[in-house]
């Protein structure tokens, strides 16, 4: 991985399992609106790298399976994946896919595919995985959310209080000031003293 990969990925992997119903509350309000987080949730590393090494999609980036239990009382895995990358992928449905209908097979349960883009084409929106063959037909819609959309709506991220707005705001001006190492300084210090404010006074726990 090199180390502008990195700078971009390594902050979702450090917050992503610390504040997971954040992020689906950030993300995906109405999942998590759906999901009763007083029965908590457990993260399946073990049954997600099982899974990864037998379908062989080489480098995944951010990738988490979780159990959650939604308010109907039923057993649901989510397996969030982050792609932080620079360029559209063509065949990123088809690994989608292939990661849900493996879990799917593995393990007999219903799973919520979901995707963050950090790609910088706001002209790529991955179409749902679509295979038809002589009338039988398979189709695999996924939500996606595309980090670049969050660049309008920056007044946003400023006051909110949930976490995942300032990795947004990381990962957009990271990318903003790729060719400005000054701004990029500024920015990180500004970020970084945001954060720690918002912390101090309870409204990042």
């Amino acid at each position: 991985m090199t180390e502008q990969q990195d700078e971009f990925d390594s902050p979702w992997k450090d917050i992503l399992e610390v504040y997971f119903q954040d992020f689906m509350q950030f993300f995906f309000p109405q999942i998590h609106a759906d999901i009763d987080w007083n029965r908590g949730y457990d993260f399946l590393d073990q049954e997600l790298r099982q899974v990864v090494r037998d379908a062989e999609l080489g480098k995944r980036l951010v990738d988490k399976l979780v159990k959650v239990w939604k308010l109907s009382g039923e057993e649901t895995w989510v397996l969030a994946h982050i792609e932080i990358q620079n360029q559209e992928e063509s065949r990123f449905s088809d690994r989608m896919f292939v990661y849900y209908y493996r879990l799917r097979d593995r393990y007999k349960q219903r799973i919520a595919s979901l995707a963050i883009l950090g790609d910088e084409r706001t002209t790529w929106r991955p179409q749902p995985f679509r295979e038809e063959l002589w009338g039988c037909e398979a189709t695999f819609r996924f939500p996606i959310i595309k980090l670049l959309d969050y660049a309008s709506r920056w007044s946003e991220l400023e006051v909110s209080q949930n976490p995942f707005a300032l990795a947004v705001m990381a990962h957009l001006k990271t990318k903003e000031t790729r060719n400005d190492a000054v701004s990029r300084k500024e920015w990180k210090f500004r970020l970084t003293h945001d954060s720690m404010s918002k912390a101090m006074s309870g409204k990042i726990y």
